[in-house]
């Protein structure tokens, strides 16, 4: 399978010539010589995430070794990448996981830990946001750099990060998903902080969704809200083609039909969710 995202984090902080998402040198090490990242940026795991990734080990086994660096006792290791994974292993009962040993600075874990974070999992747009911050302040990274590291656009690392900027009051709701992403990158809008205070009270007092804020936002800086266009209903006939494709292939399927041709678009949430799928594909 191809490179992705990660692989270039790791390579770009742990020089050496090896594939991040290949078995080649890894070795089976016991789970309980492996300790947690100490600078592991994140401390709480979905439940429910960490239950699927485990009956895909079961099924599938672990299919993307995890990084590890020497401890300071023989025979123990820190976890650099892959605590989702470890943490799934030891629900399904694995007494092992494949790891690749590599030397590693305290800087450079918790650098790591930071990047596989913003990668591999569904962060809330705050803890990405605080992430790039970190890496900004900690590391002296410009968002260009951070951009190349963890693999998105620089525009999207300098939009999360003005997220930061918004009113406490705001952010607490953003965090506690009272408002979405879309909520507040539209009251960003606002130059004010009184402005944005406003217009998040009236998104939350009327429950405006993410297009009746922005016109919101534009009626109070004084420009005139787009016209909504009217989205087309999907025909019964495709909806029904839809859900026999997501009950079939366990995951949300979009069809899209034009005259004689279209489109599938297969999502997956994981690493090992589109393994999955690419070893069913393989074998029809």
């Amino acid at each position: 399978m191809a490179k992705r995202g990660l692989g270039k984090g790791l390579d770009a902080l742990i020089p050496g010539s090896f594939e991040p998402e290949s078995t080649n040198g890894a070795q089976q090490i016991p789970i309980d010589s492996i300790s947690p990242n100490p600078s592991q940026p994140r401390a709480q795991f979905d439940d429910d995430s960490l239950t699927d990734l485990s009956n895909s080990i079961i099924e599938h086994g672990i299919i993307q070794p995890l990084i590890l660096t020497p401890g300071e006792t023989e025979g123990q290791y820190i976890l650099i990448a892959g605590e989702r994974r470890l943490r799934a292993a030891e629900l399904s009962g694995l007494d092992s996981v494949p790891a690749i040993v590599r030397e590693a600075s305290e800087l450079e874990r918790l650098q790591l830990a930071l990047i596989e974070n913003i990668q591999r999992e569904n962060l809330s747009p705050l803890e990405s946001a605080n992430a790039y911050q970190k890496l900004k302040d900690d590391f002296s990274l410009s968002h260009d750099e951070i951009s190349t590291k963890v693999g998105k656009s620089r525009s999207t690392i300098t939009n999360t990060l003005r997220l930061l900027k918004l009113p406490e009051e705001i952010l607490e709701s953003l965090h506690s998903g009272a408002i979405s992403e879309g909520h507040a990158r539209a009251i960003l809008g606002l130059p004010s902080k009184k402005g944005q205070i406003a217009a998040f009270k009236t998104v939350l007092g009327n429950g405006l969704n993410v297009r009746q804020t922005e016109d919101l936002v534009k009626k109070l800086s004084g420009k005139k809200p787009d016209k909504k266009p009217v989205k087309k209903a999907i025909p019964p006939e495709i909806k029904s083609l839809e859900n026999s494709l997501r009950s079939s292939l366990g995951t949300k399927v979009s069809l899209k039909h034009s005259g004689k041709g279209g489109t599938i678009v297969i999502h997956y949430y994981s690493e090992e969710e589109l393994d999955s799928l690419i070893e069913r594909f393989k074998g029809l």
